[in-house]
């Protein structure tokens, strides 16, 4: 402490200029008023000493991924030390609010005096959103070989660089096994391990207890197979108590007798068929569906529900409401590639996302701001009535239309096509057996009926796509530069698009609803 006090700053302070200062400055016991630009920046805490911007910026992935980054509120900024190595594990950056300021201080001396210094301050903009990496990044893998306390590297041999011929990958070559996955946290986390005294008591305990196996769904559903020898008569009773605890509303009770009505007109129903015709919350429906029919889960009219009392493998009528899974085909061959197809996939492997690189959305905050009057006379401030309801186009086709999805599960009653229906009953009055793939149409007739609507969607999709413009110079780039551009853009609206209700296996997630 001593040589402390007796330490001096080897320079004197004369005058610390602000940009943007005003006259009142130099009165005595005022401050000076400094001018805040109105330009907001991004701030990104490096987790190292950066020494080139350049080759910063690429670990981030250039100034293209930040953007789309920042665009993005729940996705986190990546960065990788090597990014040239396609196994480098990234870090993930945490997108935090933040009102900071960004100044850039210099400090000038005079050259007859060095101790002589004067710092001028100018505020730059302010930092609104700010990245912070605090996950740990040994999560980490090299394509290396080690034999003999020396490492080899494999990354000449693993990673084709240019057109290879058939030497190349008859080469041998050592065993490289990168993990499949790594660890979906990134933040260490405590674990308490210790017997759970009370699992043996889950069913007596209240039911927002969280124990190590989750509790069965209680919906009471019953699932019927294509080999089982006969069908339910009637719901169990837990479906019908169940049914009763949630239909409390006059809203609940006409949905009931709204499915009770299309299920007399009709014995077999998809749940997307159902969905378009009762305006009703998707839990609710889990709920008054197995009080009315079962399930086949396997058969011509799997994913289906069946009417109870119902058995379609006896009744030859019931071939039109088979089930068609249909998937729209996309190559070359077909006439048309991914890129044309208005249709969006709902998800896809080559934009995979590691679970890491998102934050999951937190519930919206409460608001108390009041809700703005109706216009006109009505002083009711009601909201507008959320509807549960889709559109027909989720179960039926039509000639002239595309499927919402590339994957569609269609009841044959549902094809509103002549040729279609000219196909499924060219066998009418003379059915003898019930197939469980064809059910009670003629062998082969999924096919065709398959290939039939595929011709209709190519037709669709070719008149709606332009022609392709004539080849062009600009600035001393053709046009294929410019396509080029144009396709990496339509990636960019493919990465926004969102999933949408359902998914592609559809009797796998309805079953899974119920178990």
């Amino acid at each position: 402490m001593a040589q402390s006090k007796g330490l001096k700053p080897d320079f004197t302070l004369r005058e610390l200029t602000l940009s943007g200062h005003s006259e009142d400055a130099d009165v005595r016991g005022s401050s000076p008023a400094v001018e805040l630009r109105d330009k907001r920046l991004v701030c990104v805490e490096y987790p190292a000493v950066v020494s080139s911007v350049g080759k910063m910026l690429e670990t981030l992935g250039g100034e293209q991924a930040v953007s789309k980054t920042f665009a993005h509120p729940n996705r986190r900024l990546e960065l990788r030390y090597r990014p040239q190595d396609p196994f480098c594990h990234c870090l993930c950056g945490n997108r935090f609010t933040s009102s900071n300021l960004l100044l850039r201080v210099r400090r000038r001396v005079r050259k007859g005096n060095p101790k002589d210094a004067e710092i001028h301050m100018d505020v730059l903009g302010v930092i609104g959103t700010t990245y912070k990496f605090q996950g740990m990044a040994d999560f980490q893998c090299l394509a290396v070989q080690s034999e003999k306390g020396k490492d080899t590297s494999l990354y000449d041999k693993i990673i084709l660089r240019k057109t290879e011929n058939q030497e190349f990958f008859e080469q041998p070559m050592p065993h490289f096994l990168p993990p499949a996955i790594f660890s979906r946290l990134d933040t260490p986390v405590d674990y308490f391990y210790r017997p759970d005294i009370h699992q043996n008591l889950m069913q007596n305990t209240n039911k927002n207890f969280i124990g190590l196996n989750r509790a069965r769904r209680p919906h009471n559903a019953i699932f019927v197979s294509f080999i089982d020898p006969t069908v339910p008569t009637e719901c169990l009773e837990a479906a019908r108590v169940n049914w009763r605890q949630v239909c409390q509303k006059e809203d609940g009770r006409q949905a009931e007798e709204k499915l009770k009505q299309m299920f007399e007109s009709r014995p077999i129903w998809s749940r997307n068929a159902v969905k378009a015709n009762i305006n009703i919350h998707p839990d609710k429906l889990k709920r008054l569906l197995p009080v009315f029919a079962y399930y086949m889960v396997t058969g011509p009219w799997r994913s289906l529900w069946v009417r109870f009392g119902y058995d379609p493998r006896k009744t030859p009528e019931s071939k039109k409401y088979q089930m068609l899974d249909f998937r729209i085909r996309c190559s070359t061959k077909e006439g048309y590639s991914l890129s044309d197809l208005p249709v969006k996939a709902k998800r896809s492997a080559l934009t995979y996302s590691l679970p890491i690189t998102f934050n999951k959305p937190g519930p919206p905050p409460a608001s108390v701001m009041e809700l703005p009057a109706q216009e006109g006379p009505s002083t009711s401030r009601d909201p507008a009535p959320i509807t549960y309801q889709l559109k027909d186009s989720s179960y039926i086709f039509r000639e002239g239309m595309l499927p919402p999805h590339r994957q569609m599960f269609y009841q044959l009653c549902d094809l509103h096509l002549e040729s279609i229906q000219q196909v499924i009953e060219q066998n009418n009055g003379s059915e003898q057996v019930c197939d469980e793939r064809d059910g009670w149409c003629v062998v082969g007739t999924t096919d065709k009926l398959r290939d039939i609507i595929s011709s209709m969607i190519k037709k669709v999709v070719r008149a709606q796509k332009p022609s392709s413009p004539p080849t062009r110079k600009r600035h001393g780039r053709t046009a294929s530069k410019w396509d080029a551009e144009e396709e990496e853009d339509e990636e960019d609206e493919e990465d926004e698009f969102l999933p949408s209700e359902g998914s592609e296996n559809e009797m796998e997630t309805e079953i899974l609803d119920y178990m």
